[in-house]
């Protein structure tokens, strides 16, 4: 059972503990891992060794942030008795990086509401659009200035999870939070440019293929998509282009509630759910072992994408008639 800790007792325990190792969610996106850069930076700032766990499934886009930060191969080693473990932005243990599904983790720092407390301790507060959020607040709770660098971890942190400030998640703090990171230096600009204007070729393809194969019920109301591993090899897509791609069914005109389906590890099929105010993907998740939030949420189930298909197609019917 884990130990349900505020704010400022997680912070308690990080200015009393020393050799942290920082994990990230599997698949990583910009709210893990500005999370854990920012907090890296700023547990080395006051004086603690810390390092970021080399997650196999760090993208390009997002190395920059991580600079120097990085556990380093021949550390690579790893017993749990080396580390104070913390995890950032990840909401169950099955997320946890490949190489440390069994990591004791030591603390979960979170916003996810359907945390499985894999954690001896958690914080987790799911009033926060992103993980980052809470970051921000906690670093003055160390002793930890809002430096430019962790400035600008913690504004792709919060940006990447609110969809440049699009999604139903977003509140007056959030805000907040980007104008504190804006005030100290972090480089709006060109992290606007890279995560939220620019896409490669590839990308343009992907979703024209999307559009034409998109399936509709429900009168609209509902669309499925998928992306096999076939399609990803014709079209020379990279985890980077893909990163982002699980809303696109949400763009369409009249849809409410979109899945995006891939192949994942194992022969498993990987469901994305993107979900307008009115209905609950972190509920109709939860029907399939998964969670999330109420507009963003996931599941894995065995069999692939047909199987994925079946699945959430049968998990959103009781919300709507399909």
């Amino acid at each position: 059972m884990t130990a349900r800790l505020t704010l400022a007792e997680a912070a308690e325990y990080l200015r009393t503990h020393d050799d942290y190792l920082l994990l990230s969610h599997r698949r990583p996106d910009g709210d893990t891992v500005g999370c854990c850069a920012a907090l890296c930076r700023a547990l080395r700032a006051v004086g603690k060794r810390a390092w970021v766990y080399p997650n196999p499934q760090f993208t390009p886009k997002f190395m920059p942030f991580l600079e120097n930060l990085i556990l380093r191969p021949e550390q690579s080693s790893i017993l749990n008795s080396q580390f104070s473990i913390v995890s950032c932005d990840v909401a169950a243990r099955s997320l946890l990086p490949f190489g440390m599904e069994e990591a004791d983790v030591d603390l979960a720092l979170d916003h996810h509401g359907t945390n499985d407390g894999f954690a001896a301790r958690t914080h987790t507060d799911e009033s926060r659009a992103a993980c980052g959020e809470l970051m921000l607040e906690l670093l003055p709770l160390l002793g930890a200035e809002l430096t430019r660098e962790i400035a600008d971890a913690l504004y792709v942190a919060v940006s990447t999870d609110t969809g440049c400030f699009r999604y139903a998640n977003v509140t007056a703090g959030t805000f907040r939070a980007a104008a504190a990171c804006t005030a100290a230096g972090a480089d709006i600009y060109r992290i606007n440019r890279v995560f939220f204007e620019t896409k490669r070729r590839p990308r343009l393809q992907l979703e024209a293929r999307l559009t034409e194969e998109m399936e509709f019920f429900a009168d609209g109301k509902v669309a499925v998509s998928a992306i096999p591993d076939r399609l990803i090899d014709e079209l020379g897509l990279t985890e980077d282009d893909i990163d982002d791609i699980s809303g696109y069914g949400r763009t369409v005109e009249g849809v409410q509630i979109a899945a995006m389906l891939r192949e994942v590890e194992g022969g498993k099929g990987k469901i994305s759910l993107r979900c307008s105010p009115a209905y609950d993907a972190a509920r109709i998740c939860a029907r399939l072992g998964g969670g999330g939030h109420p507009g963003a949420a996931g599941a894995t189930v065995d069999g692939g994408i047909p199987a994925a298909r079946e699945a959430i197609l049968k998990a959103i019917s009781p919300e709507i008639a399909l």
